[in-house]
């Protein structure tokens, strides 16, 4: 189960494509994923790790509840 942050960004993109996202694709500033007809923005690579509090902003913006996020 992964943790709810922090998390890095290679992680954070596996775990979306096994909750049925598409992706990562170049945009105009950052890179993206597509889950059904939701655009989710992915944060650009950086030496940290993706914290807590964007991790969540993520995930509501992806329409991932903690129940699917817990269960991968």
């Amino acid at each position: 189960m992964p943790r709810l942050g922090p998390i890095n960004r290679p992680h954070l993109i596996r775990h979306l494509r096994h909750l049925r996202s598409e992706g990562p694709f170049s945009g105009p500033r950052r890179q993206f994923m597509v889950r059904g007809n939701i655009t989710i923005r992915i944060p650009n690579p950086h030496s940290g790790d993706i914290s807590r509090e964007l991790l969540t902003r993520i995930l509501r913006q992806a329409g991932v509840t903690l129940n699917e996020w817990g269960s991968l």
